[in-house]
């Protein structure tokens, strides 16, 4: 019982740090500049015109600031931003007593939107073109229609799966964006920034370091920076170096790219178990003992970007790249042995 109190308290520390660490204007956000450039216009435009934000979908692997994007977007309006989740949104009338509790202006942020079921994506059609709610009164012949309007306001979607939402969803919403792995530049700023608002001190080459295993992700950045943190506290009297980085993130089984030991369990079994492939997303699934849904969302998109997987047909394949960096002989395949015929000179 003490120990689940003190993992709940943990948590709860994590959470507010994380908070705390996420810009709140958009002079804050680091990164994404295309995206910034954007956004910035458009909020402009609406306060210019005192109009309503348009509809807004961001799309990109997990960790890179949709959710901190979205609450930066709602304090340059000045307006509040109530936050939901696709999962959480059962039945219509759930969503239907979100959005009528919604005021003139707010943001509604709703969190993998591509898993609202297909009953509540009907009710959110006319409530994101009109401004309007349709509500069935009463059962069998004697039910009615009732249109109820709404005060106009913005809807903001992320998700990781942009192909999951249906079409006539997806085209209600005014500007799509997609966000990217951010640059070592970027990740450096971020983890700087981050110390700075910790009261940690850090060596340019210590924050670096960090930035090389970050996966070009901010909320792995922030994660490491604080595990190192800790090791820099107890270990090296606070203070980050490039050593004091590299020992702390060696302990934590973070290789010189980032890879963690569930990625090196993935590259292992399509190497080892599957002959580098092609394997499918299943089986490596079971497998690594991992959720299809995590290697897919989490793991694989870095993998990809690294150029160690590569998605064919007939499944996922090891590259070359990915053989070298486990350390691991290239093997020679039938297709490799082909000798191409040199054209003849006359």
């Amino acid at each position: 019982m003490v120990e689940r109190l003190i993992s709940a308290k943990t948590r709860e520390n994590e959470e507010e740090i994380e908070q705390t660490l996420r810009p709140r204007r958009l002079q804050e956000y680091i990164g994404q500049e295309k995206l910034k450039e954007s956004v910035l216009i458009m909020l402009e435009a609406a306060k210019a015109r005192e109009e309503v934000l348009d509809h807004l979908l961001f799309y990109g692997p997990p960790g890179l600031g949709k959710t901190t994007i979205s609450s930066v977007i709602s304090n340059e309006m000045g307006v509040a931003m109530k936050t939901t989740s696709g999962p959480a949104i059962e039945r219509p009338g759930d969503l239907a007593s979100i959005i009528t509790n919604l005021k003139a202006n707010d943001i509604l942020f709703i969190d993998e939107i591509h898993r609202l079921n297909r009953a509540v994506e009907e009710v959110l059609y006319p409530a994101m073109e009109d401004f309007a709610l349709d509500v069935m009164l009463g059962k069998g012949p004697s039910a009615r229609s009732l249109r109820l309007t709404l005060p106009p306001f913005t809807i903001i979607g992320a998700t990781t799966r942009l192909a999951m939402l249906s079409s006539p969803l997806r085209d209600r919403f005014g500007v799509t964006f997609r966000l990217d792995y951010y640059s070592m530049d970027a990740m450096e700023l971020i983890i700087k920034r981050a110390a700075r608002i910790l009261g940690v001190s850090i060596e340019e080459a210590g924050a670096h370091e960090i930035a090389l295993r970050s996966r070009g992700t901010p909320r792995v950045a922030n994660r490491l920076l604080r595990r190192v943190r800790d090791f820099a506290q107890v270990r090296a009297e606070g203070q980050i170096t490039v050593p004091v980085a590299q020992e702390a993130l060696k302990r934590l089984e973070i290789d010189g790219l980032g890879l963690d030991e569930t990625d090196r369990r993935i590259l292992h079994s399509i190497i080892d178990k599957f002959d580098g492939g092609p394997v499918g997303l299943d089986t490596i699934a079971a497998a690594t003992s991992e959720e299809r849904d995590t290697i897919m969302d989490v793991y694989e998109p870095y993998l990809l970007q690294l150029g160690f997987l590569a998605r064919t047909p007939r499944g996922r394949v090891a590259t070359r790249r990915a053989y070298e960096h486990m350390g691991v002989p290239y093997p020679t395949r039938p297709e490799d042995e082909i000798e191409v015929e040199q054209p003849k000179l006359f």
